[in-house]
């Protein structure tokens, strides 16, 4: 009965009629980007599981550090060391920016034959920031330290300090240069046609008949100008594009089958059309009975078949769910559907982008 009232639910939801598909559901604004921050540190405290004296890229980093702390010692000094590790540092800026004081997650990983970095503590360190730039008048991008905790047991040599990169600079989007900002489409949405309809779009909703507003410049991104009388406060213009609904057959109609072989999923965009094409494959059997008896509600007749004849349309062809309908019919295992749609994809009876994940 619970898994009947859940399957119910799921069914009552998918019912719901779909909201619109807003701009900024399926673009960003150029500009908006993570920004990766990195540097190379150490790692102290660890329980004799570090890199050892004998691994100089760490304990050479380790000589240099003491002596700027009035204690120098040399190479050789060091060679019992055992707690202490070299590892690479990077920290995520997110799309829209960080400001100086705030923290970021950041990452370390070994780099050297350290066993293990559980227990141990990143020293401070400044981050190099994006494309390599070390400074901004004289001061990093961010400091990281702190304790370094271990997200997967199994994999010991990556750890994460949570909050541990503190901001030093201002890192903001880039800006919009004279009044013209583009908007990028993401990944599945890009196309001409979803292009020039957000395009379309915001020209019909801003109404202007003389000029346009948006231009698609290619399939993944639309030129939108700001006008003139709000340049200055340009927020509220780029807010309302933003929330502006695309219409369903402005989208990308593109025929897209996706495979993910690992999880047995199988999901369509677009009408995916079919050639004709006859299908035989293994482990189906066809079942005769004779004298054909006598169907009841109790005991209906019911015919398995191994090959499957596709044309289910009577016009020369069929669509991809009316052969997934079959394959429900016939209990086909989810590995081998996708065995037969790539092969129907191979032959070039499968009118549709394939992707296999």
């Amino acid at each position: 009965m619970i898994r009947f009232t859940v399957i119910l639910g799921l069914l009552v939801v998918l019912a719901r009629p779909a909201l619109a598909v807003k701009v900024a559901d399926i673009t960003r604004i150029s500009g908006q980007r993570t920004n990766v921050l990195s540097g190379l540190g150490l790692v102290f405290g660890l329980k004799g599981t570090g890199d050892g004296g004998d691994f100089s890229p760490a304990i050479k980093p380790l000589a240099v550090m003491l002596s700027k702390y009035a204690d120098p010692s040399t190479i050789r000094e060091l060679a019992n060391v055992q707690n202490v590790a070299l590892v690479s540092v990077t920290a995520t800026i997110p799309e829209e920016g960080a400001r100086n004081g705030d923290r970021l997650d950041c990452y370390v990983t070994s780099i050297g034959k350290a066993a293990s970095l559980k227990s141990g503590r990143l020293f401070v360190i400044p981050l190099l920031g994006p494309n390599g730039q070390p400074w901004i008048n004289g001061e990093p991008f961010a400091l990281a330290e702190g304790q370094v905790e271990l997200e997967d047991p199994t994999a010991p040599n990556v750890g994460v300090v949570k909050k541990g990169a503190v901001m030093e600079q201002n890192v903001e989007p880039e800006g919009m240069q004279s009044g013209v900002f583009e908007l990028v489409l993401e990944g599945p949405a890009a196309g001409w046609v979803t292009a020039n309809g957000i395009a379309t779009v915001i020209n019909g909703a801003e109404g202007l008949k003389d000029q346009s507003v948006a231009v698609a410049k290619n399939a993944k991104t639309v030129i939108v100008t700001i006008p003139k009388e709000e340049r200055e406060h340009p927020d509220a213009f780029i807010s309302r594009i933003q929330r502006l609904p695309v219409p369903p057959q402005l989208l990308n109609t593109e025929a897209r089958v996706v495979i993910n072989s690992k999880s047995g999923s199988i999901i369509m965009t677009g009408d995916v059309e079919i050639s004709p094409v006859v299908i035989s494959f293994k482990g189906l059997t066809i079942t005769a009975v004779n004298p054909p008896p006598v169907p009841t509600p109790r005991t209906p007749v019911t015919t398995e078949k191994s090959v499957v004849a596709m044309d289910t349309t009577g016009t020369g062809g069929a669509k991809l769910n009316d052969l997934l309908t079959v394959f429900d019919q016939l209990k086909v295992p989810s590995e081998d559907r996708i065995t037969i749609i790539k092969e129907l994809h191979k032959t070039g009876k499968l009118h549709a982008k394939l992707i296999t994940e």
